[in-house]
């Protein structure tokens, strides 16, 4: 799969664009198949994640066409929802499938998903919201299958804040009999972007961003044009890279809300961080103060910004504690900083890193999408050349990252090719 080579002490400056939000498209893709109709979805990053979506839609019967950021989609081909081939196992985000098939033709076949080992990501909450709708959830020989006579609307209360669960049951009960109220509900800006495409293609979804969705079963649900949201977890990596490598630069097409908690960290370590309408300028400082990092369900600090953030940490004076609350094996990144010289401490799932410290190049292997992330910054702020392996993590969930750190200045190459599928 090759590896990315990077060069540090490049201080990074200019103007980077975000794209679409990965955690948003990888959601409304599968719930086209709601509907036996034609879509445009504009906005989508192209990264492997997507392409593998999209691949999956085709081998159900789509016509799928992806160019310049979007996809044609037909899904009148589609005449079930079976999913059990070996893409399916590539990527978590595969188990959405269930929840439209399961509404749509009431069954669907997934093979169990796959994507980052990060920890435990149970689907126990699924399980409850299928089958308080009235379906029925089995795993066997690695293929998840769901079913149902008649899906029905009910009250549903979430266990746990679990964003997958709430966009999932959503994903459900959209062509239900009666209203479906879910409570506890997880309320990222991805679960709104959902609940907007879907009311796009005609259903009635209110409340999403609260902790109450409801959502009225409609009969039918048509093809619709769509643009998905930016990506805060692409924007809030450029903001923690610019900020690492002192740089000053514009970050674009995002909408500032979104990245509040990721600003805030960086504010109260002592980085200028200038909002804009669409857009938000970095300007790092060399004299930066430690910090702590608690990951929350939104509007809390996100779990896909920890690693990235962690080694920025690094260069500020002090004792900073970072605490994963979210993924209980999110650390993938600590033993590979360490390899650079970062001496982080790991303890029952928190994080000490003592600062400032000077990172040196190393071999180094992406365990993760995020962790990925992380060592690319790192290896912007060290001296000499780092070589990244496990490179198709990051290619998971980073559009165009080569071309975007080197249009801001930084140093950066891929040894082996990127895969790549053709629409």
């Amino acid at each position: 799969m090759g590896k990315f080579i990077v060069d540090g002490k490049a201080r990074l400056t200019g103007q980077v664009k975000i794209g679409g939000f990965k955690n948003a498209a990888v959601a409304i893709l599968p719930a086209c198949i709601l509907a036996s109709g034609e879509f445009r979805i504009n906005n989508l990053p192209n990264i492997s994640d997507i392409r593998l979506l999209c691949k999956m839609l085709q081998q159900m019967g789509a016509q799928v066409k992806f160019e310049e950021g979007s996809a044609y989609i037909d899904t009148r081909g589609i005449k079930e929802c079976d999913a059990t081939f070996e893409m399916a196992k590539k990527l978590r985000a595969s188990y959405y499938l269930l929840g439209a098939g399961l509404a749509r033709f009431k069954k669907a076949r997934v093979a169990y998903p796959g994507g980052c080992e990060i920890g435990t990501r149970p689907i126990d909450q699924h399980k409850k919201g299928f089958e308080a709708l009235g379906g029925h959830m089995n795993l066997e020989h690695g293929v998840i299958d769901v079913s149902a006579n008649s899906l029905d609307g009910c009250d549903i209360y979430m266990d746990v804040v679990s964003v997958g669960a709430t966009m999932n049951v959503m994903l459900a009960s959209v062509l239900a009999n009666g209203t479906t109220v879910i409570e506890n509900a997880a309320k990222e800006p991805h679960v709104v972007d959902l609940a907007n495409f879907l009311n796009a293609m005609g259903a009635k979804v209110i409340g999403a961003g609260t902790d109450i969705i409801r959502i009225k079963g409609v009969q039918k649900l048509a093809g619709c044009e769509y643009t998905v949201i930016p990506d805060q977890i692409e924007a809030g990596t450029y903001m923690a890279m610019a900020a690492a490598t002192g740089g000053d630069v514009l970050v674009k097409d995002v909408i500032p809300l979104h990245l509040e908690p990721v600003s805030a960290k960086l504010r109260e370590m002592g980085v200028t961080v200038e909002e804009y309408d669409d857009s938000i300028r970095i300007i790092g400082n060399e004299n930066l103060c430690s910090v702590n990092i608690k990951t929350l369900v939104y509007p809390g600090f996100p779990t896909d910004m920890q690693q990235p953030m962690t080694p920025l940490l690094l260069k500020c004076a002090g004792t900073s504690i970072v605490t994963e609350t979210i993924f209980e094996s999110r650390f993938g990144h600590v033993d590979e900083l360490n390899r650079m010289g970062a001496g982080i401490k790991l303890e029952n799932g928190t994080v000490i890193i003592e600062g400032p410290k000077e990172l040196s190049a190393a071999s180094v292997k992406a365990s993760d999408l995020r962790a990925g992330a992380a060592l690319i910054i790192a290896g912007l702020m060290s001296e000499g050349k780092t070589e990244i392996e496990n490179i198709q993590h990051i290619d998971r969930g980073y559009e165009n990252i080569l071309e975007k750190i080197r249009g801001l200045g930084g140093k950066i190459e891929r040894i082996g090719e990127e895969s790549k599928d053709d629409f």
